[in-house]
């Protein structure tokens, strides 16, 4: 298994960091290769601009178009070129973050914001009546697997489905759902850590030790069963979810999960 650990805390002595860190001797020790983006480390730039176009970028400049086509032309920075030949490479990516005032840090966001670039990401397949393009599990990322492995500092019932901060999955989806699984990749279950700001040292041995089951389990793991959007859950070209299909008492984001 090949995968990519994108890694989002400014302190390598962080919680954040031991896990990174225990991630990367527990996947190699089971022999697998793997890749760290340490975007703090990397100094990674964290907001669009038109020098990620290269020469050619439009002015105005115009973001979807102009990131397609410096995509297309291999006119990317070399910075964004690295990141995508590493998602392409990776089997499996794992993110590595806090949740920080509900969402990830900014410069997790402005990775995604830079990486994922039209055509590479997103605008991909036949656009028509019948079909809106190749997204929600299908597209330029399928055949890889994702987890979210997030510290958060609140008590499991804050997150809970009746908690004041709202259910963990609910704040997680527009990530899982809304960033990964729109380009193709299946997300597993997360890995949350809650009351990450109050762990004692004596607390992180039972912590190391869930984390390496989850990790020697990543091939085994089933994802998400997220709806796919093209294969008959939804109307064309409406995208609604048709009639019928949803459990039970579910709505929002848990209508777009089967089962």
């Amino acid at each position: 298994m090949k995968t990519l650990i994108v890694h989002a805390h400014p302190e390598p002595k962080s919680l954040n960091g031991a896990l990174k860190d225990l991630a990367v001797s527990t996947l190699e020790a089971a022999g697998h290769e793997v890749r760290v983006s340490d975007l703090y480390a990397m100094g990674w730039k964290a907001v669009v601009d038109a020098e990620d176009y290269g020469p050619q970028a439009s002015n105005p400049l115009k973001v979807a178009l102009d990131s397609g086509r410096a995509f297309e032309a291999g006119t990317l920075s070399a910075d964004v070129l690295a990141e995508q030949e590493k998602l392409l490479w990776a089997d499996t990516i794992i993110f590595q973050f806090p949740l920080w005032w509900y969402s990830m840090p900014a410069i997790l966001k402005g990775w995604v914001d830079r990486v994922f670039t039209y055509r590479f990401a997103y605008g991909v397949g036949e656009h028509s009546a019948t079909k809106y393009g190749e997204r929600f599990g299908e597209g330029t990322l399928a055949g890889r697997r994702a987890l979210l492995s997030v510290t958060v500092g609140g008590p499991e019932s804050h997150y809970a489905a009746r908690g004041i901060n709202g259910p963990i999955d609910d704040l997680l989806f527009p990530f899982q759902h809304g960033i990964l699984y729109y380009p193709g990749v299946e997300v597993l279950p997360p890995f949350v850590l809650y009351g990450a700001d109050r762990l004692t040292e004596e607390a992180y041995p039972g912590i190391a030790e869930a984390w390496k089951r989850r990790l020697l389990t990543l091939e085994s793991t089933g994802p998400i069963a997220f709806r796919p959007q093209n294969f008959g859950d939804y109307e064309l070209p409406s995208l609604l979810l048709k009639e019928g299909l949803e459990p039970a008492g579910r709505q929002g984001f848990g209508l777009h999960v089967r089962g």
